[in-house]
């Protein structure tokens, strides 16, 4: 079950990081689960743990890290479908 709810909670908190950002991570549901999931890792590598845990995951840094996945995949395929074009 904590599989589950970690899976539920990575896709969350990949969305919450396209609302706040304003754009959409390509893949639906499964792009915003990982990008919850490598947000989640990349957050708690720059900022460590602290916060609430809520399903395995320190909700802010994976927050902030997920708003930082968001915005470098939004740039380069932003930049991809301009150079073919």
């Amino acid at each position: 079950m904590g599989f589950i709810w970690a899976l539920i909670i990575g896709g969350v908190i990949g969305w919450l990081a396209g609302v706040i950002l304003g754009r959409d991570i390509p893949g639906g549901v499964i792009g915003n689960i990982i990008a919850g999931f490598i947000g989640a890792w990349l957050g708690s590598l720059i900022m460590g743990d602290f916060g609430p845990v809520i399903g395995g995951f320190y909700f802010i840094p994976a927050l902030i890290g997920a708003v930082v996945v968001v915005f470098l995949t939004s740039l380069i395929l932003r930049n991809t479908s301009r150079r073919h074009s």
